[in-house]
């Protein structure tokens, strides 16, 4: 069985083992850009209304292929955003996914909708790269990196002004993202080793998440009725790519996932 994950994090460490720029250089260079857009705030001010929704601007993936590899990321982004899209979350990692800084440039520029670098950020020039590229949130994968790792890059986005998507698979990685002090964690469906989906995984974790925590459902979100499930666990906003990317009418399949009633999640701490 083929472990996508540990295949594309030995390619991304490779990569930042030889990258010889200076951090502190480039922390100093993305501290002076503009203000990002807020990632979180946008999240936080949909809920109140309903389910928002993070539109995926995604080329190709390891396990189902291309997907849409010609698509333009400004006119993908323009039908998200006619749809009702909260937020954008925009691949750039290049051998898996197809995606480019580029694409997220022309998608953020194209809607002015907070950004989500979606990549597999291993080093602390990923993430200052994440700001100078014009993301206003970068992934953290907690599967991807030690404890110590998590925690320092955390800190790092706030300095450098983004928002930051925890992501998480199980109990142990959520208990992780907690420690760590993540106010935003995603729940991936998706098992980055195998790169199958559990489509329940996000409802049962969902009583684990603090309430004070903004939780994101992420993949294997097919239709309005997975987004209003997930919605009535108590996750506030739903991550969503190939259902959108495969969809003949984008943003009628973003509109019947915006906006379902938010539930209220369990206080338990997790385990």
């Amino acid at each position: 069985m083929p472990n996508f994950l540990a295949d594309i994090l030995a390619a991304h460490r490779e990569v930042a083992a030889a990258d010889a720029r200076d951090v502190d250089e480039l922390l100093a260079e993305a501290v002076r850009r503009p203000p990002t857009l807020g990632f979180a705030e946008a999240l936080t001010a949909h809920a109140d209304q309903g389910l928002g929704v993070i539109a995926e601007v995604k080329r190709r993936s390891p396990s189902k292929g291309d997907l849409d590899p010609d698509l333009d990321p400004a006119e993908l982004a323009r039908e998200y955003a006619d749809g009702g899209a909260t937020c954008l979350s925009v691949l750039t990692d290049g051998p898996g996914f197809g995606g480019s800084p580029a694409d997220l440039a022309a998608a953020r520029n194209a809607t002015g909708l907070p950004t989500l670098r979606k990549d597999f950020t291993v080093c602390r020039a990923d993430v200052c790269d994440a700001r100078l590229m014009g993301a206003d949130a970068v992934l953290l994968i907690v599967a991807a990196l030690e404890q110590a790792e998590l925690v320092e890059m955390l800190g790092l986005a706030a300095i450098c002004g983004l928002a930051v998507l925890v992501e998480v698979h199980d109990d142990e990685e959520l208990a992780r993202a907690v420690d760590s002090g993540a106010r935003i964690i995603g729940v991936n469906q998706r098992d980055l080793h195998t790169f199958e989906v559990d489509e329940d995984r996000a409802a049962r974790l969902a009583e684990r998440i603090p309430p004070y925590v903004l939780a994101v459902a992420e993949s294997g979100v097919r239709d309005g009725d997975d987004a209003a499930r997930l919605a009535a666990a108590g996750y506030q906003a739903v991550l969503v790519g190939e259902t959108f990317i495969r969809s003949p009418a984008r943003p009628a399949a973003v509109k019947a996932m915006v906006g379902h009633p938010v539930g209220r999640r369990a206080s338990a701490p997790p385990r």
